[in-house]
């Protein structure tokens, strides 16, 4: 059997393994990386590690422990509570608040199931408070994730550029950030529409009623009876927070570390993952017993994710696979068919397995017939991330689970049937939208 097939044959088992048994992708990735590439491939174990991405596991460690240290000193607390304080007591306003909330989280760093972590409890303690509709605070937290994450300092707007620029692609990040952003916005505004958010416009409640005590730090929502029905005034508010806490200096400083992490990316071109861990170890060591559990806080397991699909990527591209399945694809002699398809199969897949892992998957797929010039490497680009992440809504996938897990006074099974319908639509409907949108017109 040629190596091309074994090693199609390898990346099946890995997704089909990973979907139905509890095992880090990117541990099989590593496995089958070692297996086929030495067994099928016959390279050295020495050249199979050259194709780890060292560089982009120092950006996932750096921009996570970063992050970690802001949560724990109560950074994202403190964004959450002037957020929703500026919007003076707007319950309209209170969705898009975390929308917008929750978009910055992850284009400055967050991972998207950590940001959704962090937010989901406290936009579902809103809805079942003051009567919106859990569903549409529950989506508006995601695509907020999803609309943030592709921003040049996030981890998915670092994956996919890195991939662009390493495959010798047309690479635009902006683009691919400002696309990613304005179609979550624009699926956000639909769902406002549509699940109740015209009831919310002529309805005002007490401004300093910002933040559930309770959920004030990102712990799971549980239903506490009473008293969840929609509020007008602050009286008899006994579950909220009166004021906001006093600004420590800890605070200001990592707003000012994230402030410099990103100009120092964007505008003088260093290495995010170094500068990340500069400021997260400057930070560390101005609080150094508070954040001593942070280094435990850096998600890891994506780490090992990322780490073990793209060295397998690599293995996949040494034997040939990347070119045999872009001629296959580019013999159908259709390059907006075959850019569909590649969106579809990352939307259906990312339902139900890492969308991180798939974008990187689906866009070395397409490298081949995009390297022909045919059709617009930026839109296609733009399709395949878009498609591969907007499906995170599913309950199967992270975010939907996050969101399905803190739900607050709902009927559970009820619940989880509409979010499994709003999922089923995003995946039917989402990859051919990105599409349409970012592939056929050929503006990108």
């Amino acid at each position: 059997m040629s190596p091309e097939i074994v090693s199609i044959l390898a990346l099946v088992a890995i997704f089909a393994i990973a979907t139905v048994l509890p095992i880090n992708m990117g541990a099989l990735a590593f496995v089958a990386a070692f297996l086929v590439g030495t067994l099928s491939v016959g390279m050295t174990t020495d050249e199979i590690l050259g194709g780890f991405p060292a560089e982009l596991v120092v950006t996932l460690i750096g921009v996570t422990y970063l992050f970690a240290i802001a949560q724990n000193n109560g950074t994202v607390d403190l964004m959450v509570r002037g957020a929703v304080r500026m919007v003076g007591g707007r319950v309209a306003a209170i969705p898009w608040v975390m929308f917008a909330v929750t978009a910055l989280l992850t284009a400055i760093g967050a991972l998207s199931p950590a940001a959704v972590a962090i937010i989901a409890p406290i936009a579902l303690g809103f809805a079942a408070r003051y009567g919106i509709n859990p569903l549409l605070m529950g989506m508006m937290v995601v695509h907020g994730a999803q609309g943030g994450g592709f921003s040049p300092i996030s981890v998915y707007g670092v994956t996919v550029n890195t991939i662009v620029e390493d495959e010798g692609l047309p690479s635009s990040p902006i683009t691919v950030f400002l696309a990613s952003l304005f179609f979550n916005l624009a699926i956000a505004v639909v769902l406002f529409v549509l699940f109740g958010g015209r009831s919310l416009l002529s309805r005002r409640v007490d401004a300093h009623a910002a933040v559930p005590a309770e959920h004030a730090h990102g712990a799971e929502v549980r239903g506490h009876g009473a008293g969840t029905g929609p509020a007008v005034g602050g009286e008899g508010d006994d579950d909220v927070l009166p004021h906001t806490p006093r600004v420590t200096l800890e605070q200001v400083l990592t707003l000012v570390g994230l402030a410099t992490v990103a100009v120092l990316a964007l505008v003088f071109d260093l290495d995010i993952g170094l500068v990340s861990i500069t400021v997260a170890v400057v930070l560390a060591t101005l609080s150094a017993q508070q954040h001593k559990g942070a280094v435990t806080q850096i998600s890891w397991s994506t780490v090992l994710l990322i780490a073990g699909v793209l060295t397998f990527v690599f293995v996949l591209q040494e034997a040939g696979t990347i070119d045999y399945v872009g001629e296959a694809v580019t013999g159908l002699g259709v390059p907006l068919v075959v850019a569909l398809l590649l969106a579809y199969i990352g939307g259906v897949v990312s339902a139900f397995a890492s969308s991180t892992a798939i974008i990187g998957v689906a866009i070395s797929l397409a490298v081949p017939f995009l390297l022909a010039g045919d059709i617009g490497a930026v839109g296609v680009v733009v399709a395949l991330s878009v498609a591969s992440t907007i499906v995170d809504v599913s309950p199967f996938s992270t975010n939907g689970a996050l969101v399905l897990a803190n739900a607050q006074d709902v009927d559970r099974d009820r619940f989880y049937k509409q979010l499994l319908a709003y999922s089923g639509v995003v995946v039917t409907v989402g990859p051919l939208l990105a599409w349409l949108v970012f592939v056929v017109p050929g503006w990108l």
